[in-house]
């Protein structure tokens, strides 16, 4: 009898590429850099726990089955419950890594804008598109990165010229929904010129999932000199769900870039934020709020790269665990030699409401220049006693004192949203989610 030795979850993923890229949108460039991507996915391998960046990640469990890579099924849906209330915005849509024009509207968005999918762009743009793309997300840090970087077939791909106002939110609705179990690799890159100003909104959903899908999603955004951005995620998927996300952005001077990552359901989810500050003068404001109950697992990964002087970053980020939940915040500010006058913070607190959830935080700060002021600190605990005390004596019900002190807990993240409609909606959400 013959014995069939198994192979692991890295080397058929790197066994696959071979047929799969064939389907793929290619050009010489983009063949290049998808064959040293899976030569680089095949030398780091999914990562096990013995990597110091996935210590706390059982990222290899998620990988125990066979998955197809982004199986094309186009679900029967409308949009209509996926948008936000209230909230005025160019809808684009992407079901199942791909985009839609026939869902998106961009109707009234300036000409000079450029919305596509990733695929027509590096046709129609390619030299805009090779100068940034996988120049941001390095595909040697992280095997994620390289993997998405080998397979992705679609995403979003969105240009404002310098000096360009876009009025109105951008809101990108990501539609996951497959019959078989399925790893699917979305790309997203977004170029903000000189003096430009945009707000994107990005939202997640499932429909109708009873099979385990891997979402392993890299979005790069590049954010010109004296530009302003602000970039929201919100993530509430199915239980089924496991969604592995790196954001990679760059800064160039006097730009500004606030960002939001509020993750309310999902199976499993890792979050990478890296972000890079090219210029002097730059700020950028990382902000992050988790709710996990049953036995969610949320992990929040962030990496500050000061890198000229007269900087500043603000990173806050909260999470509410409950049942046996597992939250993780790994922070890192990094503060190169010549990142004098730098601005640093960090700060994670976090409350559990049982006693078999559990956090792990990690605040990190690594400074190579000695003019500059950094802090960083974490807090992890339970209701404050005398707080809840205090109320149920003003005549509060124990369950509405704990609701009450938990949306004060939430309060000072979610007033970090500008756009006064995803606020309330996320409020609500919160609201629920806390009942």
């Amino acid at each position: 009898m013959t014995t069939v030795e198994k192979i692991s979850a890295s080397e058929k993923l790197v066994s696959d590429f071979e047929a799969v890229k064939k389907t793929l949108p290619e050009n010489s460039f983009v063949q290049n850099i998808r064959q040293k991507a899976i030569e680089a996915f095949a030398k780091l391998g999914i990562p096990a726990r013995k990597n110091e960046e996935y210590k706390y990640s059982n990222v290899q469990k998620l990988f125990q089955e066979d998955f197809t890579q982004s199986a094309i099924y186009n679900p029967q849906f409308t949009i209509d419950k996926y948008l936000i209330p209230n909230l005025d915005a160019h809808i684009i849509v992407l079901v199942n890594d791909f985009y839609s024009e026939e869902l998106s509207s961009l109707e009234n968005l300036d000409k000079t804008v450029v919305v596509s999918s990733l695929k027509k762009a590096f046709e129609k743009y390619p030299e805009l598109v090779e100068k940034h793309f996988s120049k941001h997300a390095d595909i040697s840090s992280d095997a994620f990165i390289a993997l998405n970087t080998a397979y992705a077939a679609d995403g979003i791909f969105i240009k404002v010229p310098d000096n360009t106002v876009v009025e109105k939110p951008i809101h990108i609705i990501n539609v996951i929904s497959a019959k078989e179990n399925t790893l699917f690799s979305p790309r997203n890159l977004f170029v903000i010129g000189k003096n430009a100003q945009l707000q994107i909104v990005e939202t997640f959903a499932s429909i109708d999932l009873t099979v385990n899908v891997i979402s392993n999603s890299v979005t790069e955004i590049v954010v010109g000199e004296n530009a302003r951005v602000q970039y929201y995620r919100v993530q509430n998927e199915n239980e089924n769900s496991q969604h592995i996300n790196t954001v990679s952005a760059s800064q160039e001077k006097n730009s500004h870039f606030d960002t939001n990552t509020v993750t309310l359901s999902g199976g499993w989810v890792r979050n990478n934020l890296n972000i890079a500050l090219n210029g002097e003068n730059c700020e950028t404001h990382l902000n992050g709020l988790f709710l996990a109950n049953a036995t969610n697992y949320v992990d929040n990964h962030t990496l500050v790269d000061h890198r000229m002087p007269h900087c500043e970053s603000n990173q806050t980020y909260k999470g509410i665990l409950d049942g046996k939940a597992t939250g993780v915040f790994n922070g890192k500010i990094f503060v190169q030699r010549d990142a004098q006058k730098t601005n640093a913070y960090q700060s994670s607190k976090n409350i559990l409401l049982s006693d078999d959830a559990t956090i792990n935080a990690k605040p990190q700060l690594e400074i190579y220049a000695d003019d500059v002021k950094c802090s960083h600190g974490s807090s992890t605990g339970k209701i404050d006693e005398d707080a809840l005390f205090y109320l149920q004596a003003r005549g509060l019900g124990i369950e509405s004192a704990k609701k009450l002190l938990l949306h004060a807990f939430v309060n000072d993240v979610m007033q970090t949203i500008r756009i006064e409609a995803l606020r309330e909606h996320l409020e609500n959400l919160i609201h629920k989610k806390l009942d």
